[in-house]
């Protein structure tokens, strides 16, 4: 990989990273918050892709990613989880309503 594409990927991966924050702060959508985390780790595995190719150790990154990516789907299948208990009880995903559950 030329040096352009290493710096194009940098900044889409931060631009990502801002996106997915952003998501997080802005909303208190319990799936909005979701899809932030989500937004947010998909530039993650991109740098730890970017990594590899840089270092030459490309299948150890794509190793990294598949764990980073099943890591990924066990919290997002939680989290989802937990928002449908959360609609089911109070009707809405708002976060502020996780105080009121108990289990």
């Amino acid at each position: 990989m030329n040096a352009f594409v290493e710096t194009a990927m940098l900044v889409v991966g931060f631009l990502l990273i801002i996106a997915g924050c952003y998501g997080l702060i802005r909303t208190y959508h319990l799936l909005k918050i979701v899809i932030g985390v989500e937004v947010a780790m998909k530039a993650v595995t991109m740098f730890i892709v970017l990594a590899g190719f840089i270092n030459g150790k490309a299948a150890l990154a794509q190793t990294f990613v598949i764990t980073v990516i099943v890591i990924e789907v066990v919290v997002a299948v939680v989290a989802v989880g937990i928002a449908i208990n959360l609609y089911n009880n109070y009707g809405s995903m708002d976060v502020r309503n996780l105080k009121k559950l108990k289990g």
